[in-house]
């Protein structure tokens, strides 16, 4: 599986936090896994799990930083697909050195484009650019 499939899968695991209690999280994970269309490989199921499991725990402080950055909107006004995304972008951004900012934004944007709204792509870009500079700024 590569980058952008893991990404993916990443993004509908991180998704199902939206509709489901933290308490809940442990069981979704397992049953993500369990009814993944395709079997994932262990590599990758470490890979996907270790970085779920490491946003998760930044989570509070990424939430923050969008609502300061995301100008005239609040995570909790977002939708639930671009959140997540988002979410997924920032971390990449500011805590992942494996992955490049213009990676991290341009997959956002591809993510965006498959599972949001019509205008989501260019909503995900223009947060994640506030982002870009940001990350330049370290």
């Amino acid at each position: 599986m590569g980058r952008r499939e893991q990404r993916e899968q990443i993004f509908k695991l991180l998704f199902r936090i939206e509709f489901n209690e933290k308490e809940d999280m442990p069981e979704q994970l397992r049953l993500f896994f369990e009814e993944a269309e395709e079997t994932v490989a262990e590599s990758d199921e470490r890979y996907i799990t270790a970085k779920y499991h490491n946003i998760m725990e930044k989570l509070p402080q990424i939430d923050a930083l969008l609502n300061e950055k995301a100008e005239k909107w609040t995570t909790d006004r977002m939708g639930k697909a671009e959140l997540t995304i988002l979410r997924l972008a920032v971390y990449e951004i500011l805590h992942d050195e494996e992955v490049p900012t213009g990676v991290a934004i341009n997959e956002a944007v591809e993510l965006a484009k498959k599972f949001g709204q019509d205008n989501s792509g260019a909503f995900v870009n223009g947060v994640l650019a506030k982002f870009a500079v940001m990350s330049a700024q370290h």
